[in-house]
């Protein structure tokens, strides 16, 4: 006769057989979640199950962290995991490492969680969206130093409103603490009010390489932002939870650039155009009150009524004063609008620059040349006048100190 043992033996026994079998460790089963719950700790208790069966599940914070999404009930799953038994109550439940959607990517499924979520708050209102300046004077841009996109902002601007001012955030987009850096971007330009647009972005990439863009933390950043957010992420087919929120969304980081900056050409020819109808309209009314008068004086109302007639010229010579002087205030102002351009664009005219004696120093690629490191003893350089070029050789170098 065996000898007899305690319930903690027998399920201590038990619990090594199974903890012993390599075929219940390693695991991949499929099922369905049920009777989910999150415990404070951080732990995520559970059950799986199918048509016919059920087993119970625990998956403990250190693995449970690392999910990209939140499981729910009725979620169809695949669990990598090993069985074991639970001594103080004798029941055995699969302890799970990692947890995927089945037949869907995790990243997707936690993609549309969020989207629904923020969403269902309000964070993707209309309403809420910020009218984006019509001549901003600096343009904030949070993305990589080194990427294609913040090159593709700087040219685009620079071709259409050369009078914006371009204030780079240095920041991360892939990868960890990517998040955490673009949202440092724009709470600077926030706390700093150092611009009046924001632009967000980098190139195009796989869901992962974008996901930095898919951040909670990055959304209610953009939300907050009391300077309007342009969303720059990827290409045209391309869309982030940064996207839906921002206050506009632009295919392309050069995208995203014309949309920050008006043409400065089309302006000016605006400009213009607007000051010419203004005067003919003033011009037009003048005239109409001078054909009044003279109508008035040529039907015989001066010998009705010299005194009607000397009080209705009064009255006429008064309102076309006062167009005189709103046409003349108009002009002005006007006139000092296209002065200010004029002047702003001519400034920004290298030719300007080169007309006072100054000249530009370039390699053989035709690259200006910045820094005497930049150059060699025995190298050729070109060196463009305003009338012309000439090509030099390098024999001496001197770096100030």
């Amino acid at each position: 006769m065996s000898d007899v043992i305690s319930v903690t033996e027998l399920n201590d026994r038990i619990k090594l057989l199974i903890d012993n079998s390599p075929e219940l460790h390693l695991l991949r089963v499929r099922g369905e979640i049920s009777n989910f719950k999150s415990h404070g700790s951080g732990h995520l208790y559970f059950s799986v199950k199918d048509e016919n069966a059920v087993i119970r599940c625990v998956m403990f914070r250190s693995s449970a962290y690392k999910l990209k999404f939140l499981p729910e009930n009725g979620m169809k799953v695949l669990l990598s995991g090993s069985v074991s038994v639970y001594v103080k109550d004798g029941s055995y439940q699969l302890y799970v490492t990692d947890m995927e959607p089945d037949g869907i990517g995790a990243l997707y499924v936690a993609f549309e969680q969020l989207k629904q979520r923020l969403d269902a708050e309000g964070l993707f209102n209309p309403a809420h969206k910020k009218p984006l300046p019509i001549t901003p004077k600096t343009v904030g841009v949070v993305t990589s130093p080194t990427g294609a996109a913040v090159r593709d902002i700087i040219n685009v601007t620079g071709r259409r409103f050369p009078m914006a001012k371009i204030l780079l955030f240095p920041a991360l987009v892939q990868g960890d603490g990517a998040a955490e850096s673009i949202v440092s971007g724009i709470r600077f330009f926030n706390e700093h009010r150092s611009a009046d647009v924001i632009i967000v972005g980098r190139g195009g990439g796989s869901i992962e390489d974008l996901w930095a863009f898919n951040d909670e933390r990055l959304a209610r950043e953009i939300y907050a932002s009391e300077i309007p957010v342009i969303s720059a992420v990827g290409h045209e087919t391309d869309f982030t939870i940064a996207d839906f929120v921002a206050d506009v969304r632009a295919a392309t980081p050069s995208a995203a650039a014309e949309l920050a900056v008006p043409d400065a050409t089309s302006l000016m020819s605006g400009f213009i155009a607007e000051y010419l109808a203004m005067r003919a309209s003033v011009e037009k009314k003048i005239r109409i009150f001078k054909e009044a008068v003279q109508s008035i004086f040529n039907r015989g109302i001066r010998s009705q009524s010299e005194r009607y007639y000397n009080e209705r010229k009064m009255r006429t010579l008064m309102l076309e004063q006062a167009i005189n002087s709103s046409r003349e205030r108009l002009l002005s102002v006007k006139k000092a609008q296209l002065s200010e351009y004029s002047a702003r664009l001519s400034a920004l005219n290298p030719m300007s620059v080169l007309a006072r004696g100054y000249s530009v120093t370039v390699d053989k690629n035709g690259e200006s040349i910045a820094d005497v490191d930049k150059v060699g003893i025995g190298d050729n350089v070109g060196v463009i006048l305003q009338n012309g070029e000439l090509f030099a050789k390098i024999t001496d170098k001197k770096r100030n100190v």
